[in-house]
């Protein structure tokens, strides 16, 4: 079915190698990031947090710091401003919580690093110190801790963000698995992880005498922040102003969560501007991050390499109360066309931070496990993974029977494949060694849904000296979104890059989507379309009968040079400058929503990709290096190769380190993280990482505004499983547990020896 809206078949992109528009600012240190802002009379917070996982509080004594010389108050439950409970995200369209309980309104302790105690000073040193005088007593409860002991009771979920949780299509798949010719069978599990963007969480509140609130957060959910705080405040919308023109990466984990509101509820409690920058070890404590989780995962397979059945369940934890677990069957849903499918999910309650949003949440711990199971198969076989996939790729979506919008998955592989040199691989394992190395190649699927969401507005003010200024309420976390919406603004208006203005970052501008779910891109391009269609139609009425212009249509004109000319024709027509001053008005301005996402009901919308990679594994200490790296991508039209490359790099980058380092650790005893710094918990370094190739298909999507696909998202999934089969055929030994780190490579090395 085809759109009825012509707009979305309308491509505006230009296509450019163009920088960041926002480098300079950063690099010569002129962006003000939310712990920078500086308003007069700033006083500085530092917290106070539960070293228990469950409990209530009995006393708190902080005598020693309201004493210390320059400490304004401390805050804490006896004392903190009356708030509501934020709503959820996912739940309540107006919320952002991910766990959804009262922050610092009564005794109860949920976790091992909530906070519990607010010091508010002159200097953050001050803050610090008085903040380690606070004397908290507990009264500690039984808390649910062991992932492992809690798994025979793990129970379904309502849904899996509002999709069902099980999945059946087909005939019974258990019994298609049992008679099928070829099987695999397999356990896979996945640890806890954290957050670690380069900037920590950091919020500045200001409250003036009327009541208002101005915020400076690190938010990529403003928004959705601004109308949580509302419901949470008591205060109408138009009083609160949420601004976050720069953040220092996200990756789903700058939402919403407890500091704000403490930062809000101090800046109340003292009158006094306030802000509250977490330490890396505050992250941690309050911010949670991806669920550890157990999967299955069957494959059953006739001699042709069909598909007969496959079957994905499995379970992961999450927050006592919390509506969050991660879709790990969302890529089985869509990727495969199996005779038979069963997919089912499960969790289990514990009272831990709330797992959040984390890159791919779901897809990327799903994908592991799935791209694994099916290089198992291929391996029993004899069958290369790569035509494997290719026999077993779907002509509609296998869960939905829709259309695809568009996919070449088959042709992002068959190009990847020749530039990666796959044909050489052997695919024996352990046949290719250099010294103490073995040497072996892995590939796997990369797999992300299409979202574009609903609500997203623009702004278009157009002046007569041939500027433009584009406006939405959108987020700058690094990636590229100020950069390529000024490209798209200027190829629609047929301006030189340097005229058109991208002003984003405040609620005060047309409300766009969140940054997150490889949505904010294509969201505000359909907005920014609709603006620059209303605009259009404001400059052909304003032309007047005096135009050669006159009497033409939208649908008869064209952008270009400046200015608005009839198709076919380059010298009939005339500029912004000439329409806007015979008018007598010194500019235009239109504001427009996008149109509803009518693609995402008619078709099954995906993004792909193809990851190919070469590790070397030391047989004597068990160290595994990523030596080559390629991924090969169907997204869509790409808007600007040079951010685009950077986002599909730094996805794989945070794939690597989700299979070979990253791993929070975790005390079942007491609930405490305990590895809660960088020097502890391993991301990936310049050592760790090899030179990263990335190419695109670069075919559009017709059926998506500017022809794209989100890619924030896509470059991690799938890592961890290309690495984890390249391992494989370079010792012949399966580990089935992230992070696959030295001793677990020895200990199947050994294995093997034995």
């Amino acid at each position: 079915m085809t759109p009825a809206d012509p707009a979305m078949r309308r491509f505006g992109t230009t296509g450019q190698w163009i920088s960041r528009l926002d480098g300079p600012l950063k690099v010569t240190g002129s962006a003000r990031f939310a712990a920078e802002v500086r308003p007069e009379r700033l006083a500085y917070a530092a917290i106070v947090t539960a070293p228990v996982a469950k409990g209530r509080i009995t006393a708190i004594d902080a005598a020693d710091a309201r004493a210390t010389r320059g400490v304004i108050a401390v805050m804490t439950h006896e004392n903190a401003p009356r708030m509501g409970t934020p709503p959820r995200v996912i739940e309540d369209p107006e919320g952002a919580a991910f766990d959804g309980f009262p922050v610092m309104q009564d005794d109860r302790v949920r976790w091992n690093g909530q906070v519990v105690a607010v010091v508010i000073a002159e200097t953050q040193d001050i803050a610090e110190y008085a903040a380690s005088l606070v004397r908290v007593r507990y009264s500690q409860e039984a808390a649910k801790l062991s992932f492992e002991a809690l798994l025979p009771g793990a129970r379904r979920p309502p849904s899996i963000l509002g999709q069902p949780a099980e999945v059946n299509v087909g005939g019974d798949a258990e019994q298609s698995l049992a008679t099928a010719e070829f099987t695999v069978d397999e356990i896979y599990d996945t640890p806890r992880y954290n957050h670690n963007a380069i900037e920590p969480h950091a919020v500045t509140a200001i409250w003036d005498a009327e009541d208002r609130l101005t915020l400076h957060d690190s938010t990529q959910m403003l928004a959705l922040t601004a109308s949580t705080l509302a419901r949470v405040l008591h205060l109408p919308k138009d009083k609160i102003r949420v601004l976050s023109p720069f953040v220092g990466g996200g990756f789903g984990g700058k939402g919403f969560f407890s500091h704000t509101l403490l930062a809000i509820a101090a800046a109340k409690l003292t009158g006094r501007p306030v802000r509250l920058a977490l330490s890396r070890e505050g992250v941690f404590r309050l911010i949670g991050g991806r669920a550890n989780a157990r999967q299955r995962v069957a494959l059953g397979a006739s001699s042709d390499g069909r598909l007969t059945a496959l079957i994905h369940t499995g379970t992961t934890g999450v927050m006592t109360g919390s509506n969050f677990p991660e879709q790990f069957t969302f890529p089985a849903r869509h990727l495969y066309a199996a005779d038979s499918l069963h997919l089912d999910q499960a969790i289990v309650e514990l009272d831990i931070p709330a797992n959040i949003a984390m890159r791919a949440p779901g897809e990327s711990i799903g994908s592991f496990a799935l791209v694994s199971a099916l290089d198992e198969l291929a391996a029993k076989m004899n069958l290369d993974p790569v035509e494997l996939r290719r026999r077993n790729e779907p002509q509609k979506d296998p869960t939905d029977g829709r259309a695809f919008s568009t996919r070449n998955l088959v042709e992002a592989y068959r190009r990847g494949a020749e530039r990666f040199g796959w044909s050489n691989r052997n695919p024996a394992p352990r046949t290719q060694r250099d010294g103490e190395w073995s040497i072996g190649q892995g590939v796997a699927t990369a797999y992300y849904p299409y979202f574009r969401f609903p609500g997203s507005a623009a702004r278009i003010r157009i002046t007569a000296d041939g500027h433009a200024v584009v406006q939405a309420a959108a987020h700058e976390m690094g990636m590229g979104t100020a950069t390529v919406q000024t490209q798209y603004a200027a190829q629609l208006l047929g301006l030189p890059l340097n005229h058109v203005t991208f002003e984003y970052g405040d609620t005060a501008l047309p409300p766009s989507a969140i940054a997150g779910g490889s949505t904010q891109t294509v969201s505000i391009a359909g907005a920014v379309l609709a603006a620059h269609e209303r605009l259009i139609e404001e400059l052909l009425r304003l032309a007047g009968n005096d135009s050669p212009l006159a009497g033409a249509s939208m649908k008869e004109v064209e952008t270009r040079n400046g200015g608005l000319f009839r198709k076919g024709d380059q010298d009939i027509g005339e500029s912004y400058e000439t329409i806007l001053r015979r008018a007598g008005r010194d500019h235009a301005e239109c504001e427009a929503v996008g149109t509803p996402p009518a693609e995402m009901m008619n078709y099954s919308m995906l993004s792909l990709g193809a990851q190919f990679c070469e590790v070397r594994v030391s047989n004597v200490t068990g160290e595994v290096r990523v030596a080559r790296w390629l991924g090969s991508f169907d997204t869509g039209r790409i808007l600007n190769p040079k951010t685009a490359a950077s986002q599909f790099r730094g996805g794989i980058i945070m794939g690597i380190g989700m299979a070979l380092t990253e791993e929070t650790l975790f005390d079942e005893r007491s609930g405490r993280i305990m590895n809660p710094s960088l020097a502890e918990y391993h991301l990936p370094v310049h050592r760790d990482v090899p030179e990263i190739e990335v190419m695109w298909t670069d075919i559009p999507d017709p059926q998506s505004p500017a022809g794209v696909h989100g890619i924030g998202e896509i470059g991690i999934t799938g890592c961890a499983g290309a690495i984890a089969n390249a391992i494989y055929n370079a010792t012949g030994r399966r580990i089935r547990e992230l992070p696959i780190t030295p001793d677990k490579v020895l200990a199947a090395l050994d294995a093997e020896l034995a």
